[in-house]
């Protein structure tokens, strides 16, 4: 439908997320090894000063020992605090260690809903199993309310980068204008963040972990999308407008997707997940050639939910 272009290699998700880990941990190792060295030639430094040039015999005085001693204990001391980090604290608290932490709990999960099934009626297995599952994902609390996710994704699903947008489309700005005017945005504190002022005419619900968080006058501030969802009740449409995370959570209880799909791949460091064919059904496709004022070929895709 686009016509024929020559495939390119592409590398997927996880192999770029290696790929960053990678380059990530080498910059932090040579700035170790750096501070290393300079260390060593610190210390030579401080104890030259004082045994040939006798720099700060009087502070030795005051200390009754010398004082370049107590200046290198104190520099070992960020030094051990540096390496400390750069393998130990990224070894135990880095992204591997909370990939194995939500790993043992969604196992434990599974093992809970399997002694569910082992030991309940079948009408009571479903009825524990949604108990469990309504713990852990947000809800819709008005029936006839159409959750909407909106998002502009390429074609590897990369939706931005140092939280900001890697193109700039018109018509995809005009098409989120157009859509989202008189409703609810729903979206995430660096989301939020992103833009130079609030968006005229639309409700923003901005959900932050931080207590404190101070925003304009007129913008909400929640600690979850299920608080996010309930303060929205009164509109039929809300739009939850990223980031990532945000939009993974959302995809469990939304009713539509409205995607902007640019027909190309970009480096990036958020990223839109899946969409599950299964659950998700295309009911619109409008494609869009690029022109003075879009450098990119796009499509706007509408899915409902099966």
């Amino acid at each position: 439908m686009f016509g024929k272009k020559k495939p390119t290699p592409q590398i997927d998700k996880e192999q770029l997320e290696l790929i960053k880990n990678a380059q990530k941990r080498i910059k932090q190792k040579k700035k170790l090894y750096f501070h290393f060295v300079l260390f060593l030639i610190g210390s030579a430094f401080l104890i030259l000063a004082n045994t040939v040039l006798g720099m700060g015999t009087e502070l030795t005085e005051i200390l009754g020992a010398e004082w370049f001693v107590f200046a290198i204990l104190i520099w070992s001391f960020f030094f051990v605090y540096h390496a400390f980090n750069v393998y130990v604290t990224h070894k135990f608290m880095g992204k591997d260690w909370e990939q194995k932490q939500l790993a043992k709990l969604v196992d434990k999960q599974k093992k809970r809903i399997e002694q569910l099934q082992a030991g309940l009626p079948k009408e009571e297995v479903v009825k524990k199993t949604s108990e469990i599952k309504a713990a852990i994902a947000p809800t819709k609390t008005t029936p006839n309310q159409e959750l909407t996710i909106i998002v502009a994704a390429a074609e590897n699903n990369a939706i931005g980068k140092d939280n900001k947008l890697i193109w700039h489309l018109s018509d995809d700005l005009k098409r989120f204008k157009s859509l989202t005017s008189g409703h609810h945005i729903i979206m995430g504190r660096k989301t939020f963040e992103s833009f130079p002022k609030p968006l005229p005419n639309r409700t923003h619900v901005v959900i932050s972990r931080q207590q404190d968080y101070t925003v304009p006058q007129g913008v909400i501030v929640v600690n979850s999308l299920q608080e996010a969802i309930d303060f929205c009740k009164n509109d039929p449409q809300p739009y939850i407008i990223g980031g990532g995370q945000i939009y993974e959570q959302a995809l469990t209880v939304a009713d539509k997707i409205e995607l902007t799909r640019v027909h190309k791949s970009f480096e990036a460091d958020t990223f839109f997940p899946e969409i599950d064919k299964k659950i998700w059904k295309e009911t619109q496709l409008k494609f869009h050639p690029t022109d003075d004022k879009n450098e990119y070929e796009f499509s706007f895709i509408t899915y409902v939910r099966k």
